[in-house]
């Protein structure tokens, strides 16, 4: 599964892109409203246990954006006033929990069969897939569904076995990443239109092929997962990181690495991650890249000194 180890300061990581995140999220939720965020009444007392975390550990790891109040908590930048203690309160748990972060979030519960459902979630930049489409789903379905190259014969056992022991002291993190041929942050609109049922839906099979290199995007998302004490829920928390590969491409080491992660994949994950529709004009070029930084005197002996995921 690639996890490690997550230090409390780094659960939530809030940067200098809030702004654009913030208002990307804003208009999903004026557009879409409750396809995106819900809460299933069971799961109710979780999510308002998240919005009590946020409304403690924000103000504390960000004072410059973040204000606490006896009924919740400001958002300086924004103006933005939550009040978490009002019945009814004024909009879904997790639809209010999603305009206090950047990253998407996501509540898994269990149930008397020892499974756990996702309940509760606000998922609004997910880029290739949609709440409405996991909701309710046990872990293995939301996986099995989403046909994660390997869950079925390596990670579904050791993933239920974590879920049913992780604690709420010992957070941990992990990181994947994909490419993307378009530039929308919040829906891969080149692997098909948002809307429309399930079996309607698009997939890589209907996105252009070898697009030209700037509409080539890195898509990272690091994910945290911790189990809230009290209401005994399985947060997710999913940052998105999303920048032209022209860009990450002038990092050094990034584009002789990036080339050689994408053609180590396998044909299970090659699929998954629709490498057919872009590796021609993707590899030519981050080879190109990488030819063009030795020539310029990289070092390739220092590589492993300055390795950082997702780069």
């Amino acid at each position: 599964m690639g996890l490690r180890s997550m230090h409390w300061d780094d659960w939530i990581e809030v940067d200098n892109h809030f702004p654009k995140f913030h208002a990307h999220k804003a208009r999903r939720i004026k557009e879409r409203g409750a396809k995106c965020s819900k809460t299933a009444p069971e799961a109710f007392d979780g999510a308002i246990e998240l919005l009590e975390e946020f409304c403690d550990y924000l103000p504390q790891r960000y004072p410059s954006l973040y204000r606490k109040t006896p009924v919740g908590m400001d958002n300086i930048l924004t103006s933005e006033s939550f009040n978490i203690v009002e019945r009814p309160l004024a909009e879904d748990p997790m639809q209010m929990a999603g305009r206090m972060v950047q990253d998407d979030l996501a509540i898994m519960f269990e149930k008397p069969d020892g499974q756990y459902y996702l309940l509760a979630g606000s998922i609004l930049l997910a880029g290739f897939w949609r709440l409405e489409d996991k909701w309710e789903m046990p872990l293995s379905e939301i996986h099995t569904s989403g046909d994660v190259p390997g869950f079925k014969d390596k990670l579904e056992k050791g993933m239920m076995n974590f879920f049913r022991r992780v604690p709420p002291n010992g957070p941990v993190l992990r990181n994947n990443y994909f490419i993307q041929v378009d530039d929308d942050l919040a829906w891969s609109h080149s692997i098909g239109p948002e809307n429309g049922t399930q079996g309607q839906l698009g997939g890589w099979f209907t996105a252009e092929k070898n697009k030209a290199i700037e509409h080539h995007w890195f898509r990272s998302e690091r994910q945290s997962l911790r189990r809230l004490p009290r209401s005994g829920g399985v947060i997710f928390t999913i940052r998105t990181y999303f920048h032209p590969i022209t860009e990450i491409a002038e990092q050094p080491y990034v584009p002789g690495r990036l080339a050689s992660a994408i053609r180590s994949w396998g044909p299970d994950v090659a699929k998954y991650k629709g490498r057919e529709m872009y590796q021609d004009v993707l590899l030519e070029y981050l080879d190109l890249k990488h030819r063009e930084q030795i020539e310029n005197g990289l070092d390739l002996s220092k590589e492993d000194e300055l390795h950082k995921y997702p780069f």
